[in-house]
């Protein structure tokens, strides 16, 4: 798609400093860019290719404009500004309504007449498909379930019966949304599965990453509210809350029924112990080990940083006698205080 520079500004709401006449078709690095590529600087480190960038255009913030040596779109938040840059110049292939002739859907299903159903994509009883959503190839569509308008189901993405997606939900390929969550009683030395009764409701405006799981509840349902964002890779545990535009990176994992609120950072790896509550606007920095509920804002760390095997191996080494050394220096403190004691009590 072309749009001519001055446009682009006005539709992105920022200041335009050069000629508003070119044209741009696409957004490229500033080392690759070409006369008709849109780029982005925000790291001082690339001021070097920004110097020297072929680029028609790039989106900066107001200190660097000096080192632009071309047309610059002038942002406060130059991130932001180039997520919707890109959106305009590389949108979304609209839907186009029916279905592959190798789908298979159920007479009792509701299709809107613009929504597509791809190539062996499964859409079982009583389900709901509403406007111009997508049900890429290889996808299930469970019985039951309801998808709201203009939702993305990439490829092959799983939802068990029951399950409720909202309005412009992106999904990746492999996600499964809705499995019975991981509940089992004991009997002797046998598990006895627990059934799960509830279901997952998916708010408006979320997207779930590649090969990530949401578990269903064991009686309520486990809820991703609007605008949260879960990365690749990500296991959510039955019964759990996600609250609004809470945001999880790949590869962690969230234990059942605990409650993470509004506004929060979820880093990869993060492990999660379950029944926690966790507060809105709390973040967490990756391989953190989460064991207790964290109801304050903030931002907190448990994992421990890479460093040079030698230096780590010595410090287990001495982790070790971590005990040893706190009962020594209170054994050290206590001798301490008896001998300030007896010195204060001699008389002079």
């Amino acid at each position: 798609m072309a749009i001519r520079l001055q446009e682009l500004a006005d539709r992105l709401g920022v200041e335009l400093r050069g000629d508003g006449e070119r044209y741009v078709q696409r957004v490229e690095t500033l080392k690759r860019a070409d006369d008709v590529s849109l780029c982005f600087f925000g790291d001082r480190k690339y001021q070097a290719e920004l110097r020297a960038t072929g680029a028609a255009a790039v989106i900066l913030a107001e200190p660097y404009v000096p080192l632009c040596p071309v047309t610059a779109l002038v942002s406060a938040n130059p991130y932001l500004t180039y997520a919707r840059a890109v959106r305009l110049l590389h949108p979304e292939p609209a839907v186009t309504g029916g279905r592959h002739p190798s789908a298979v859907v159920a007479q009792s299903a509701q299709v809107d007449p613009s929504a597509w159903i791809g190539a062996t994509a499964v859409v079982e009883t009583s389900a709901e498909i509403g406007p111009r959503v997508f049900v890429g190839p290889g996808s299930i569509v469970g019985s039951g379930c309801r998808i709201d308008e203009d939702s993305r189901l990439v490829a092959r993405v799983t939802l068990c019966a029951g399950t409720r997606v909202g309005k412009r939900v992106l999904i990746q390929p492999g996600a499964v949304i809705g499995r019975e969550g991981f509940g089992f009683a004991k009997d002797g030395e046998c598990w006895v599965r627990i059934p799960q009764l509830g279901g997952v409701r998916l708010g408006d405006d979320v997207e779930i990453g590649a090969n990530t799981t949401v578990d269903r509840g064991a009686l309520e349902d486990t809820l991703i509210a609007d605008g949260a964002k879960l990365d690749n890779l990500i296991q959510i545990g039955h019964n759990c809350h996600i609250g609004e535009n809470t945001a999880l990176a790949a590869c962690s994992g969230i234990s059942g029924s605990t409650k993470i609120g509004r506004n929060c950072t979820i880093a990869g790896a993060v492990g999660m112990a379950g029944h926690l509550t966790i507060g809105d606007d709390v973040h967490f920095t990756g391989m953190a080990m989460v064991t207790r509920s964290f109801t304050e804002p903030g931002r907190y760390s448990s994992g421990i940083p890479a460093m040079p095997s030698a230096q780590w191996q010595r410090s287990i080494a001495r982790f070790r006698h971590l005990d040893e050394f706190a009962r020594r220096l209170k054994d050290l403190e206590e001798k301490l205080d008896q001998t300030n004691t007896e010195l204060q009590q001699k008389p002079e």
